[in-house]
């Protein structure tokens, strides 16, 4: 551990530090522009340069490793001649239009030019001008701006794993392009606007919105899939207006998806902001009361075994909990979350968790992924796997259907039937599970959502423990959804009680008769043709499938619009906080339930969401551990059985329309034309 001397003060740092690092290490602030942390370096603005003993010239802070014995200079007059001229040098060609640009309020140049420029310019030529390029409909270019920081090339190639963005051209005739005139075919190229420090990439959707002193900014998490990732929803007036990604390294790092970037817009489109009761085959706007008044009517002449509930995607734990004690309430068993029917039980918490942890896959060896496309369903997660693959010394295997996932994997097989051969043997990457030190499996939705899903997920199993996956301090075994709400709900048993029906089970039932009432939480994912004529309730926040097919309507808050809490995929809890009100009469949905609960006779034993929350972690303690990967217990789950040689089919088409927000944006339908519609993707193996 080399020990140096920054501005008189001795600092020892880690071995492999820069002597930028070493220096905010002691509490000094070096500016940069091309430096990002979790980029490699490029040392191409020179806005980092400090002054070393005996170095003749200024050194590039962020490209010299720290070593033992210098003496480092941050603040001398050479330094802040040496940092003005850089200044001078950038804004040579730099446009003055920041009254005009997007990133006006919350830009690098702007904020180090006020700190380290000298306030004037000596050169008096022409700025040069550079044709705009097409990154598609989510990234704006402006690239009369750029100054050739590169960190655009760089994350596209190190973090998306898609080698589309480069640079053409030597000195002046520089320029930042695609090569060939095309969109971005990232799932996170939303990220490319955070990272770029000068405006020349600013977020298209969100052009000449708002200013970034306007907004009142709240710190959430996002529900478009099962990552959990930490988010700032951005605010004015009763809009969103854009969604960022906030700092966590244990989930989403410093980085989110398109979709959760970019389907903001779609939070206020077909809003339900009144119920509706259904007259003469026709919904009609209607008061709380009468919305009430209609389902009591119905509640009291049917059997409590003749009622079912189905969760959505989106529904938070405090929503399924109180819905759950309506249930039991009413005499029902017949409640489920899963709505794909995925093959998954609550006996044993390990065996629907990601107990590796997303932080835990930069510890892995090898990994198995069965029936899972992770760059759509998890893309997150799928840039956790090309992050180790870049550590090196890590193999990837694929049971499924062939997808790029922007790292190099084998594909093995297509169904179950790898999977017996792996477990017997007899199949390559078997050795390779054998030979690592630690090696994971991970297990898609749409290997469980099969008739056969049980047996599938016990060969899973059989393989973990086989191939050394669980271990003390390590379990290897994974179970990746792709819903916001399954695992808190999972958690809190929404699952058929003795006697109760399964979601097939109840959609067959409701189609026979034998169901007669349907509550649906927000569940939009299933085939409401096939409900017969069963009287269904549904509570949601936007006019979708099931909207469509209720006989009431009770409009509920958005994941933006309450104070909620969602387990993600690894089983770490996590608040939502209220960003805004929910529009016209919607409610937070625990507090329609607590209100129907009443009018129903069966109050719910809560009056607020504290008390509801008590109750909650009463009866699941893991409620009461936030923010923290719980670590479950290993057990027995799934089943031994014959699986069917049919090939895994993945359960998302398009990654841009999973949820009725996504489907109400006008942003994510323009990536669904653009990207699926038009050019369907088509995989290539590693």
């Amino acid at each position: 551990m080399p020990t140096l001397t920054i501005d008189g003060e001795e600092i020892t740092v880690e071995d492999g530090l820069t002597v930028m690092q070493a220096c905010e290490q002691a509490g000094v602030e070096i500016p940069r522009f091309c430096y990002h942390d979790r980029l490699s370096i490029a040392g191409n603005c020179r806005m980092c340069l400090v002054e070393m003993e005996r170095s003749p010239k200024p050194i590039a802070s962020c490209a010299m490793p720290a070593g033992e014995g210098m003496v480092i200079k941050t603040n001398t007059p050479l330094v802040k001649k040496a940092r003005e001229g850089v200044m001078e040098f950038l804004l040579i060609n730099h446009p003055l239009d920041c009254p005009i640009c997007d990133q006006g309020g919350e830009c690098d140049l702007q904020d180090q030019a006020m700190a380290y420029g000298r306030g004037s310019n000596r050169y008096t030529e022409n700025k040069r001008a550079v044709k705009d390029k097409d990154l598609g409909p989510l990234v704006s270019t402006i690239m009369t701006r750029c100054i050739h920081c590169t960190r655009c090339i760089r994350f596209a190639t190190e973090i998306a794993g898609v080698e589309e963005l480069g640079a053409t051209g030597r000195g002046e005739h520089m320029e930042i392009t695609t090569y060939v005139e095309s969109a971005l075919t990232s799932e996170l190229s939303g990220n490319l606007v955070d990272l770029c420090p000068v405006g020349a990439l600013t977020s298209k959707p969100y052009a000449f919105a708002a200013r970034s002193w306007e907004l009142t900014k709240t710190e959430t998490i996002d529900v478009h899939d099962a990552v959990g990732s930490n988010i700032r929803v951005d605010a004015r007036g009763g809009a969103a207006m854009r969604v960022l990604p906030r700092l966590h390294e244990g989930v989403n790092e410093e980085w989110i998806s398109d979709k959760t970037r970019h389907a903001v817009d779609g939070l206020s489109r077909q809003r339900l902001d009144t119920p509706y009761v259904r007259e003469d085959g026709k919904l009609r706007k209607a008061t709380w009361d009468e919305a009430f008044e209609a389902i009591k009517a119905r509640v009291e002449r049917t059997e409590g075994g003749k009622i079912a509930a189905l969760a959505g995607d989106l529904a938070d734990a405090e929503s399924v909990f109180a819905l759950k004690g309506l249930m039991t309430s009413l005499g029902s068993t017949n409640i489920d979350c899963r709505q794909d029917g995925a093959a998954l039980d609550t006996a044993t918490r390990a065996g629907y968790l990601f107990n590796t942890t997303i932080a835990g896959i930069e510890d892995a060896d090898a990994v198995l992924l069965v029936g899972t496309n992770p760059r759509w369903e998890a893309p997150l997660i799928n840039a956790r796997f090309r992050k180790r693959y870049l550590m090196g010394g890590f193999q990837a295997g694929v049971v499924g259907e062939v997808h790029d996932l922007t790292y190099p994997a084998t594909h093995l097989g297509a169904g179950p039937a790898t999977l017996s051969e792996i477990l017997a043997g007899i199949n390559e990457f078997a050795k390779v599970l054998k030979a690592a030190d630690r090696p994971i499996i991970v297990v898609g939705q749409s290997a469980l959502t099969r008739e056969d899903g049980a047996a599938v997920l016990g060969l899973a199993r059989a393989i973990a423990e086989k191939f050394g996956m669980i271990t003390d301090g390590w379990n290897g075994f994974n179970v990746l959804h792709t819903a916001a709400g399954r695992v808190g709900a999972l958690d809190l048993g929404f699952v058929p009680g003795e006697g109760g029906k399964d979601t097939n089970a109840i959609i067959n039932a409701a189609g026979e008769g034998a169901i007669e009432i349907l509550y649906l939480l927000g569940a939009d994912e299933i085939a409401m043709n096939d409900l017969g004529k069963a009287f269904v309730i549904y509570q949601g926040h936007h006019g979708d499938a099931g909207a469509h097919r209720a006989d009431v309507v009770l409009p509920g808050a958005a994941y933006t619009e309450k104070d909620a809490t969602y387990v993600n995929t690894e089983g770490r809890v996590q608040r939502t906080s209220r960003a805004l009100f929910a529009p016209g009469d919607a409610r937070e949905d625990w507090s329609i339930l607590r209100a129907l609960s009443e009018k129903l006779g069966q109050t719910l034993p809560y009056n607020s969401l504290n008390e509801l929350r008590a109750a909650m972690i009463e009866a699941v303690p893991t409620f009461g551990e936030l923010d923290a990967p719980a670590t479950a217990a290993w057990g027995d789950f799934g089943k031994n059985g014959d699986v069917s040689d049919a090939p895994f089919v993945s359960p998302i088409t398009d990654f841009y329309m999973t949820n009725p927000i996504c489907r109400s944006s006008e942003t994510m339908a323009e990536c669904s034309t653009l990207y699926i519609q038009k050019t369907p993707r088509t995989g290539t193996d590693g």
